[in-house]
């Protein structure tokens, strides 16, 4: 490089020369010469020649591109430095500090080297530690993409885990990824070699993350695969409980997990699995099914036995009585255990021969025992059917000569809905009385308000309703309608004696002594006495009727308005005593003025 310079620089000096001699001929042939326009135009004729060289000189530089790695070659050693020549003429020198882990470099040593900064001038800053160290992430980096196997070494133990030198990088192995099985000493990997996985890569804050455990799972899932490509649905193999859940258990059968359901535990209905199994028992199971796509296996242990089906009566058919257990409860009916390990079904539907069941536990409850006669009967499907309600007659046969409307009867309470109580007046036969049926008088906004489950109450029959088998009920109507009656008592503006019965932010509701069933309203600006305090319950006074309605059952009444009207009527006299002698004044005077008048004129 520095042979190419001195030739630039000899060109250079030529160029000049050269320019001079041209001067010197034109002033001697020329006597005037403008010596200022002369040196504007060669000193941009040197400049177009100084660009073209610095093209030429450029070009000479060698092509070396920062933060590269490139192979260099050791030209010259020292106790401080070792120069490196990288090609392209470009020489730099590392500090000796940076090869303390490397003592074998000697004059002619191959080695790679990263350019951290390169000048103009060819002078290269070069570093072997950060070459070392890039060519290391990106081995990282091809081990993480391509899913590679790597072998590190367990520098120290950390909190949550352990700390492993790979490619001279400190990686991080979370407790966890140890092992399958929980790991309690970290102490006992430290200084040894282990084959881990770079499972993921924070290139911002350059941590790594590494596993071993997965490597155990590779292993095992293999060995799971291969054994389970070995079995096959029938075999019957030993195995042991691992685990124990609300709907099965898991069994180990020797490095292959398989689902032992709790319907394939036991014939007989069971509620919870360690009613037939317990953890770490070792019995003989039969495989049920096997998916070799997934690798999962289902075992059975109750197709050990013989189904209770082969020891049911032959002599069981349609229409037999039987007796049995409720097993288990479902929305649309329940399961009656007949003998162990055979159950059958009994729909809602045959409960009961009324209409009002709205759930199976209205009829039944777990582990009631029952007798119900057979529906269905099918030995090879192996289902059964039963019914209830077929062991009686249909109550609702002739029920209208049985119930005729206008009757009364007493019934027992069932059941309430918002709307409504429901009453049975026998086995089988329900009815309906709706809030607005049950009083007169009370205003029931929830049936509980009026009576109670299992109460005896009397109603009459207002209507049947065969197709819903549903009777409607009443029980007001046992008693004549009273507010014909009270529209001749409680009319307007009539005066009762009676008691604040209870008290609420708008008013409060009254109860007349001479009736107790009946209750008024007082809105709170009426129950203000005559001293500016409001009437409290238990309190007794006089009412004053200001409203009533026999339609909607309403009456509104007063005490404030007994007073202030009184007050009203004594203002009212007074006002008219008031009137009339002012009245009978204006007349006297009127006559004096007339009688003057009178006078005037005869005079």
């Amino acid at each position: 490089m520095s042979n190419q310079t001195e030739e630039i620089k000899k060109k250079s000096s030529s160029l000049y020369e050269i320019q001079n001699k041209k001067l010197k001929d034109q002033v001697n042939l020329k006597t005037s010469f403008d010596w200022t326009k002369y040196e504007t135009h060669l000193n941009n004729e040197i400049q177009e020649e100084r660009k073209k060289f610095e093209e030429i000189y450029t070009k000479t530089l060698p092509k070396v591109q920062e933060l590269e790695i490139y192979q260099g070659i050791v030209t010259h050693l020292s106790d401080k430095t070792i120069i490196v020549d990288i090609g392209f003429k470009a020489e730099g020198a590392i500090p000796i500090n940076e090869f303390r882990e490397n003592f074998n470099i000697q004059v002619g040593s191959k080695i790679e080297v990263m350019v951290v900064k390169m000048d103009y001038k060819g002078q290269c800053i070069l570093s072997y530690e950060k070459a070392k160290m890039l060519r290391n992430w990106q081995r990282i980096n091809e081990a993480y993409e391509k899913s590679e196997v790597i072998l590190g070494f367990v520098a120290a133990r950390t909190k949550g885990g352990l700390i492993i030198e790979i490619f001279d990088i400190e990686c991080f192995l979370p407790g966890s990824h140890i092992n399958v099985k929980p790991v309690r000493d970290y102490d006992t990997y430290v200084g040894k070699t282990m084959e881990v996985k770079v499972v993921k890569i924070n290139q911002k804050t350059k941590n790594v993350v590494v596993s071993h455990k997965v490597l155990i799972e590779r292993d095992i899932e293999e060995q799971r695969k291969e054994m389970i490509s070995k079995l096959d649905k029938g075999q019957v193999l030993e195995g042991k409980i691992k685990n124990i859940l609300p709907y099965g258990a898991f069994v180990d059968l020797g490095g292959v997990d398989a689902l032992l359901h709790i319907t394939d535990m036991s014939w007989p209905h069971i509620n919870h699995p360690t009613e037939i199994v317990q953890l770490e028992q070792e019995l003989k199971f039969v495989v049920l099914g096997v998916d070799k796509d997934k690798n999962r296996v289902q075992l059975g242990l109750k197709q050990l036995q013989p189904h209770p089906w082969n020891s049911l009566d032959k002599d069981l058919k349609v229409g037999s009585k039987v007796k049995g257990k409720v097993s288990v409860l479902a929305d649309y009916g329940a399961f009656i255990e007949i003998i162990p390990g055979v159950e059958a079904l009994l729909h809602i539907s045959e409960m009961s021969w009324s209409t009002d069941l709205s759930s199976t536990q209205d009829f039944v409850q777990i582990g009631d025992e029952l007798e119900a006669v057979i529906l269905t009967i099918d030995r090879q499907e192996r289902k059964m059917s039963l019914s209830v309600k077929q062991l009686t007659t249909d109550p609702w046969i002739n029920i209208q000569e049985k119930y005729p409307i206008g009757s009364k009867y007493i019934g027992f309470v069932r059941k309430f809905k918002n709307f409504g109580v429901f009453l049975e007046l026998e086995q089988g036969i329900y009815g309906i009385i709706y809030t607005n049926d049950l009083s007169w008088v009370k205003k029931i906004k929830h049936p509980s308000e009026f009576c109670s489950i299992n109460d005896k109450l009397e109603v009459i029959i207002l209507a049947i309703d065969t197709q819903a088998r549903r009777l409607n009920l009443g029980h007001k109507q046992l008693k004549e309608n009273p507010w014909k009656k009270y529209e001749n008592i409680y009319y307007v503006g009539s005066i009762h004696n009676g008691i604040i019965s209870n008290l609420f932010d708008k008013g409060a509701f009254v109860k007349f002594t001479e009736d107790q069933e009946i209750e008024a309203f007082a809105p709170l600006r009426f129950l203000e006495k005559k001293d500016g305090a409001t009437l409290k319950k238990g309190e007794k006074t006089h009412f004053k009727v200001i409203e009533f309605n026999k339609e909607t059952k309403k009456i509104v009444v007063s005490h404030t308005s007994i007073y202030r009207d009184k007050d009203q009527k004594k203002e009212q006299r007074m006002r008219n005593r008031k009137f009339e002698r002012s009245t009978l004044g204006d007349i006297a005077g009127l006559a004096k003025l007339k009688e003057q008048i009178e006078k005037e004129k005869n005079k």
